[in-house]
């Protein structure tokens, strides 16, 4: 997180703060683990298939980056010691395939906050990018995270 203030609570959220993650490099054994068990097309098991197809060679499935981008999301911990619960995800986007050896780093920004008028939660709009080791985005996500308010 850039700002230095320590998040907690959905009320130490301002529009505007930034995230950062760690960085995490995407390995072909992984890409093939992942797609031999939730994705199992051409594109993302088979080299040379792969050559043949929009992609132009081996990629991550989209739901694989998916799930890297949720692990590197919880490393920058935007709520603090909270977990990140979420009510669904809006602007998903994959926008480069990933290959195996790119390293992938995540950036968010708050663009929303929403108290409840009846809960102690808020809802926190959050827009995630996954950028490679070029600076390319691959990937975004805008999930609509429900994040505790502090206790009165």
């Amino acid at each position: 997180m850039t700002g230095g203030a320590m998040i907690e609570w959905f009320d130490d959220l301002k529009i505007g703060m930034r995230f950062s993650s760690e960085s995490t490099t995407v390995s072909k054994d992984e890409i093939l683990r992942f797609a031999e068990e939730f994705d199992p097309q051409p594109f993302h098991l088979d080299d040379e298939a792969a050559k043949h197809t929009i992609l132009g060679g081996l990629a991550a499935s989209g739901w694989h980056t998916a799930a890297v981008a949720m692990r590197l999301a919880l490393s920058a911990k935007p709520f603090g010691p909270h977990p990140l619960f979420g009510a669904g995800v809006d602007e998903l986007r994959w926008m480069l395939p990933v290959r195996p050896g790119d390293t992938l780093h995540l950036e968010g920004e708050v663009t929303e906050l929403t108290p409840s008028k009846s809960k102690p939660i808020g809802v926190a709009r959050v827009k995630w990018t996954a950028y490679n080791q070029n600076g390319e985005a691959v990937y975004t996500f805008n999930p609509i995270a429900i994040v505790p308010r502090r206790p009165a």
